[in-house]
């Protein structure tokens, strides 16, 4: 329990099918002019607390680790953890952008590969796609982004033996990237699956896969920073397909080092109600600063997933996004 700063998570089943339930007017709207919900290093609830850390952290903390493993582990699990629902959970709740972090673990002979964010997790690549396509099969007009990146320890081999895995498991259900990704159109052509890889070589070779997706990353421990930020992003003009607008906070070694008693779940639940105010405040649509997907950490709390889905009712097609100067772009605190 974490006092106060307890929120209780309240999966919304309703949110299950909320694609095949939008209205027609939006069914010949690009996703990538749709407000779609994301979660932000989607598998760290599953992180093992036994697993090494990885070795694309620093050398300072994989030496602290070893010196004082009882120490600092459990530290590294409190401010690596984004996520509390399984990934089927999270799909449940209406999250439609999966941020996979993937990576092959050092000196590991095998060819299985996991999640990474500094720890490993406990669960396979290939166990949790399965699992997407077993979810899938009961949401058939239901559509998931599957965000590929980071790639930790991962060789051309290892590479193929991702792509492989994916072509077998989801097949008929990948989108190809010359598609325009409408519902009609995937509704049409039984597509359920688009699938970024941020390896661009390899994207060329693969018509299946799509480039790897942009992400503004604010890296910011204070809520004003961040939304100035994503407000800054949002004037330089959104990217003309996908693109990932983060509401996640970021930790650095001060801030934890300010609050050792702290985690991120407190880091972000304390700072949930002005992001809530800042994504309901967006629009959806090609222009300039319309947004697209808004992924967050700790989504089923404080009705993240249902604010986002919300945001496609401003949708008036053609006119996406409200013109420059309507007022009301900012958030006060």
């Amino acid at each position: 329990m974490e006092g106060p700063l307890q929120t209780s998570i309240h999966l919304c089943h309703e949110n299950g099918q909320w694609m095949s339930q939008l209205p027609e007017n939006l069914w010949n709207i690009p996703l990538y002019n749709l407000s779609l919900p994301g979660s932000h290093d989607t598998m760290t609830y599953c992180l093992d607390k036994d697993s090494a850390v990885s070795d694309n952290e620093s050398k300072l903390v994989n030496f602290l680790n070893k010196c004082m493993p009882c120490i600092v582990h459990p530290i590294i699990m409190k401010w690596s953890t984004t996520q509390e629902l399984s990934v089927t959970e999270q799909l449940e709740a209406g999250v439609r952008y999966l941020d996979f972090r993937i990576a092959h673990k050092a000196n590991d002979p095998s060819m299985n590969l996991y999640f990474v964010h500094m720890l490993y997790t406990t669960v396979t690549v290939q166990d949790i796609l399965c699992e997407v396509l077993k979810w899938l099969e009961t949401h058939p007009q239901e559509v998931v982004i599957l965000a590929c990146r980071n790639f930790d320890g991962l060789t051309k081999k290892l590479h193929c033996h991702l792509i492989a895995h994916i072509k077998e498991i989801f097949q008929y259900k990948l989108c190809p990237r010359n598609v325009v990704p409408t519902l009609q159109t995937m509704w049409q052509c039984g597509y359920q699956v688009i699938v970024s890889y941020e390896e661009e070589t390899l994207v060329k070779e693969h018509c299946e896969l799509w480039p790897a997706i942009p992400y503004w990353w604010g890296n910011k421990t204070a809520t004003r920073a961040l939304i100035q930020y994503l407000e800054r992003m949002k004037r330089i003009g959104r990217p003309e397909r996908f693109f990932v607008a983060g509401i996640n906070l970021t930790e650095n070694l001060a801030y934890i080092l300010a609050h050792p008693f702290g985690s991120l779940k407190k880091m972000t639940l304390q700072n949930l109600p002005y992001l809530k105010i800042w994504v309901k405040q967006q629009y959806p649509g090609p222009k300039k600063e319309c947004i697209n997907i808004i992924a967050g950490d700790f989504i089923g709390n404080d009705d993240f997933v249902k604010d986002v889905i919300e945001l496609n009712t401003k949708i008036n097609p053609p006119l996406y996004c409200r013109s420059k100067g309507a007022g009301g772009n900012t958030v006060s605190f």
